[in-house]
């Protein structure tokens, strides 16, 4: 099997290692973490450097690929480029649980991740660097932008469309046919019955616009 590096050693950075070893496409060298002591372990798995370690790292392995095992999708979306930048030959890889439900005519997008029991039903398009996670599900002929995410147990009615940087929060629901504008939040628990702002926060039942929001304003 091939390495990869997970970029990230939280909460999320966990579960991602649990995905990549019962996926079993790749074995994962060790952990990229510019703000952990290099030999810190997670599950086992070793920070190995920092980004700026990256090009010197490829030079003395092998590896495949990499994933952004970061949560927020802003500071994942500034991490993948800054990678990007200074490993623009790096590929960002997909890790997909065993126990997720692909459905037939799906597409999901480079540095991916798709975690237990989540469903992606058919002719649905995921974008790059989204997050589908436990037990969420995004149902048939919708859309999900780059960056964006779904928490867990967070579901949608078919044809939905949710914007470049969104997130729908735990247990959150999204009618048929919703579309949720680019960096939005869509709090845990709420019924969306309409169409959500761009840059706005909604939450309740139904859900109902609170506020804006901020480009990188924290949400987790």
């Amino acid at each position: 099997m091939g390495k990869i590096l997970l970029v990230g050693s939280s909460g999320h950075a966990k579960v991602i290692l649990d995905i990549v070893e019962k996926q079993g496409l790749y074995t994962v060298l060790g952990l990229i973490d510019s703000f952990r002591a290099i030999g810190d372990e997670v599950l086992g798995y070793s920070v190995i450097g920092r980004e700026s370690d990256l090009p010197k790292i490829l030079a003395e392995y092998s590896v495949e690929g990499v994933i952004v095992a970061i949560g927020d999708n802003s500071i994942r979306g500034e991490v993948s480029a800054r990678i990007s930048e200074l490993c623009p030959h790096l590929p960002f890889v997909c890790a997909i649980h065993p126990s997720a439900t692909i459905g037939k005519g799906v597409s999901i997008g480079s540095g991916t991740v798709v975690m237990a029991g989540a469903v992606v039903n058919p002719c649905s398009a995921v974008g790059k660097f989204c997050i589908i996670n436990t037990l969420a599900a995004l149902d048939h002929d919708s859309v999900m932008g780059d960056f964006s995410s779904l928490a867990p147990s967070a579901v949608t009615g078919g044809g939905c469309k949710i914007g470049k940087f969104s997130a729908i929060g735990i247990g959150a629901s999204l009618s048929h046919g919703v579309n949720v504008g680019e960096h939005a939040v869509v709090g845990g628990k709420s019924m969306v019955l309409s169409d959500v702002d761009p840059f706005s926060v909604y939450y309740g039942v139904p859900a109902k616009r609170i506020r804006s929001r901020q480009k990188s304003e924290k949400y987790l």
